[in-house]
């Protein structure tokens, strides 16, 4: 490769992703962002300046060798550089396409000082895609096997990490799913045009062919407790069933026809393939020419809305309480949404859901203004008096967050929770109060992001390799 200053790699602009029309994608599921072609990726790496003490590996979850990937790349080295991201990354693919790069890897690059950051996730992305499409997903080397057996309860972007440490390790992995396809959050969570489900297959195939035994349908606290499973052979249990359970606001009328969790929404949509109806006999409400609001300001409101208005919904709106400045989803997201005709309703709060004969048809609303910062760090929303007022909508999807779902608490109580039912661990090694037993991802943060759940995930896998090694 021909040298190049450091001057001068600093003078190449960021380059922009290939991406479907908005007028275009906003009625198919297709993927939106199109990735890097090799001449993109490679001018692109040519952008970082091969820092000698990589600030970039500090502010990824999993320590990515980012400089060493992205010289391979600018190299041409494509399979190298794969194969270098592996090192750290089981999800390379998944992790390129969701995880909120601008507030860790790339928030910290110092090209990102005087000019804009290194694109880390999407040369991420273009090398994990180049590797699939050219010469599929290469398995590493798995050790020995120990005769130790682990069980992962969750398949979930923490499920998979760890199993896919541990299964190179040398150890027997079992992950345990309670829905009926594999992926967690992957799959029933983020849409089609987001993450094709082919990606996430893709990657959980690699992880079965070096052995890993995945089992579907198995609830685990129903089907077995995690008693019965350290009873019944496993040395060791990963708890990692994110939260799932979801939050609605308690106001009157949530229990109308037309008004959805955004897990129920997106899980009939993304994993029940209701978009397809009736070719996939899963229904969902007919969004084609209805208003459609969705509460909440995060990636997954973001989502739910834009799904909406792939459906056929007239006005799909954003309503959230805060104002634009404190929506925590990703600028990215946010931007795209805008773009596909998305009405974006701040400083609003919803008082009641308002029915006829069962099914939903307007909602109540006040106004709100910013107030002094609350324990978030974000302007706290104040009432404005006299501001309530009316909007006829046709469905209304509610994505406030997610809480920890109760089944293993229940079975499992000699494991310590938080308050809000959430695993304690330590957070040097993820173990829990009960022996044998580690937990991480969302069951232990709370609603989190897939990099950070996967970084628990190596986290545990480690501390249960040493475990298993005494």
């Amino acid at each position: 490769m021909q040298e190049i200053s450091k001057k001068d790699r600093m003078k190449i602009p960021r380059q922009p992703m290939p991406e479907q029309q908005p007028d275009i994608r906003n009625s198919n599921f297709q993927e939106v962002n199109l990735g890097f072609t090799e001449e993109l990726a490679r001018m692109e790496a040519l952008r970082c300046i091969q820092c000698p003490k990589p600030t970039c590996t500090s502010g990824c979850p999993v320590g990515i060798n980012i400089r060493e990937f992205i010289n391979l790349v600018a190299e041409g080295d494509y399979l190298g550089a794969a194969a270098k991201i592996k090192q750290d990354n089981a999800l390379p693919a998944v992790c390129g396409r969701v995880c909120p790069q601008e507030e860790q890897c790339e928030a910290v690059c110092v090209v990102g000082k005087k000019n804009e950051p290194v694109a880390i996730g999407r040369l991420e992305r273009f090398v994990a895609d180049y590797e699939r499409e050219h010469v599929g997903i290469r398995q590493p080397e798995v050790k020995p096997k120990t005769g130790k057996r682990v069980a992962i309860i969750g398949s979930g972007p923490a499920g998979l990490s760890c199993a896919g440490d541990l299964i190179q390790m040398g150890h027997d992995v079992t992950v345990f799913e309670a829905l009926h396809e594999l992926g967690g959050v992957l799959v029933y969570g983020i849409p089609e045009f987001r993450l094709p489900k082919e990606i996430v297959k893709a990657e959980v195939d690699g992880l079965r062919k070096l052995g890993v035994d995945f089992q579907t349908n198995a609830v685990i606290g129903f089907t077995d407790t995690i008693d019965e499973l350290l009873a019944n052979g496993y040395d060791a249990v990963f708890i990692a069933v994110g939260a799932g359970l979801p939050y609605f606001m308690n106001i009157p009328g949530e229990n109308h026809n037309g008004v959805y969790s955004s897990n129920e929404f997106l899980t009939r949509v993304n994993l029940m393939k209701a978009y397809k109806f009736p070719e996939f006999d899963t229904p969902v409400f007919d969004c084609k020419g209805k208003n459609v609001a969705v509460f909440g300001g995060g990636n997954t409101a973001m989502d739910a809305v834009r799904t909406s208005k792939r459906l056929g919904a007239k006005n799909a709106y954003i309503i959230y309480r805060r104002s634009d400045a404190e929506m925590p989803a990703r600028k990215e997201e946010v931007h795209h949404a805008k773009e596909e005709g998305i009405q974006f309703l701040y400083l609003e709060n919803p008082l009641e859901f308002i029915g006829e004969n069962g099914w939903l048809k307007q909602v109540k609303l006040r106004k709100m203004e910013l107030g002094e910062p609350d324990a978030s760090g974000r302007r706290k929303p104040v009432p404005v008096p006299g501001s309530e007022h009316i909007m006829d909508i046709d469905m209304a999807v509610v994505a406030i967050g997610n809480g920890s779902n109760p089944i293993i608490q229940k079975t499992t109580p000699d494991i310590d929770y938080n308050k809000r039912g959430n695993i304690v661990v330590d957070e040097a090694t993820m173990k829990t109060s009960k022996k044998g037993v580690f937990a991480g991802g969302d069951i232990v943060t709370g609603g989190a992001t897939v990099i950070l759940a996967m970084g628990a995930g190596r986290k545990a896998a480690a501390a249960i390799n040493n475990y298993l090694s005494v």
